[in-house]
């Protein structure tokens, strides 16, 4: 591909020599020979009783990293991606290294104004507003003990419960005080729906089968259930009253209507988040459609790992490790990374599409627009502009971020 270029190095006799030496006095301390203390051993006798060989790994490690400056010099290139390096020859008198650096691939933007799309108006109906209403009223439902009556769905069940199967007990079938809301389909078929009509304290046999698609030692297997019903809780929607508004922190609500009116405010920018963000998608979808770009496997893969490290912050901060989350999903990193792969190829077609646009457009992003930017991320985040600017990469990625948006911007004006 025309974005990459390779890079020879070769390090030969004396020079290659200088760097080995290097190597061995990084290790010399840790050296040791019989007849001599630790760390005193010479040169010549490491290179007799030891071998100059063992210093490969370290002497390549030096030699890749004092002469990556120089070839990326040669190379004159910006690379994306870290690059490559190949050892093409190793022998006690030469090293020859070969950097691979890869570049921002061409980029050809044929349409991006005018693209036809349209913008979906928000809208709310009564039945959603009363059904929001309704979410709200069971978020904040009181769970009460019924004293007397009959269980119903929707009411959670305090059990006392024994299976047997073939004449024995069965393992992990059975329980006491055990919460079972009805309907929730947490047994198998059969044993909520038998529950219910129980009366508290009543006890009741259920001679029920497992299910075809259950774990082979019981599937299809006749299994009985004895249950006594011990308690009965129900949840108690609240009234909607002045104590509801307040409860959901609606000091301005005074009555059903005000409170209509503030759902229906908050669903309006719920949806106009959504509807948004479909515009901008099916936006940014239509112009790269279009657009020409050969993509290196290597920026693809930078890129998969760069969305795999976002992903395991967030397993970390719910207390979880991406090896947790491939026992969990029975995966590997390798799948993870093929899942990964179409969402990360469209994430970079996306970011060349706005860099492109903003060079088309000469968009660029104001002295003042980006102090403005690191104010707001400061004052957001409650940190010093100083420490955002370290945590964030500096001005000129806040300055990078400020000339995306104001690409997408014009994307979506023009």
């Amino acid at each position: 591909m025309k974005n990459v270029k390779e890079i020879t190095i070769t390090l030969e006799h004396e020079e290659w020599e200088k760097v080995l030496k290097k190597a061995f006095n990084k290790i010399k301390k840790d050296v040791k020979i019989d007849g001599f203390r630790k760390g005193a051993v010479t040169w010549d006798l490491f290179v007799k009783k030891i071998g100059i060989s063992s210093l490969f790994k370290d002497a390549v490690d030096i030699a890749a990293n004092d002469n990556y400056d120089k070839a990326l010099e040669e190379s004159k290139v910006v690379p994306v991606v870290e690059p490559e390096i190949d050892i093409k020859e190793l022998t006690e008198d030469k090293l020859v290294i070969v950097y691979k650096f890869i570049s921002k691939p061409s980029v050809k933007v044929k349409e991006y104004k005018n693209l036809g799309i349209k913008k979906e108006k928000a809208k709310v109906t009564k039945e959603e507003i009363d059904a929001e209403i309704e979410n709200l009223r069971n978020r904040f439902a009181e769970i009460v003990e019924k004293e007397k009556g009959k269980l119903e769905i929707g009411e959670t069940a305090i059990i006392d419960f024994k299976g047997v199967v073939d004449g024995k007990e069965l393992e992990g079938g059975s329980g006491s005080d055990y919460p079972l809301e009805i309907g929730s389909n947490t047994f198998i078929p059969g044993f909520e729906d038998g529950l219910v009509g129980m009366k508290i304290k009543e006890t009741k046999v259920l001679n029920l089968k497992f299910p075809e698609n259950y774990v082979d030692n019981l599937k299809n297997k006749d299994v009985e259930f004895t249950v006594t019903l011990k308690g009965i809780r129900k949840r108690v929607l609240p009234e909607i009253n002045e104590d509801f508004y307040k409860d959901l922190g609606y000091d301005d609500v005074k009555t059903k209507e005000d409170l209509d009116k503030k759902v229906k405010e908050h669903l309006l920018e719920h949806k106009n988040k959504e509807l948004e963000n479909k515009y901008i998608d099916e936006i940014l979808k239509k112009a790269t459609e279009t657009m020409e770009v050969e993509i290196n496997p290597e920026i693809i893969h930078s890129e998969v790992h760069r969305m795999i490290h976002q992903y395991e912050e967030q397993l970390r901060m719910q207390g979880l490790t991406l090896a947790q989350y491939f026992e969990f999903t029975k995966s590997s990193m390798e799948d993870f990374e093929k899942q990964l792969e179409p969402e990360a190829t469209n994430r970079i077609k996306e970011r060349y599409l706005l860099e492109s646009v903003a060079e088309l457009e000469k968009i660029d992003a104001t002295k003042e627009e980006v102090e403005e930017d690191i104010k707001k991320i400061s004052e957001m985040y409650n940190m010093s502009e100083d420490d955002v600017l370290e945590n964030i990469g500096g001005i000129d990625m806040i300055k990078y971020d400020v000339k995306m948006r104001k690409a997408l911007e014009f994307l979506k004006n023009n």
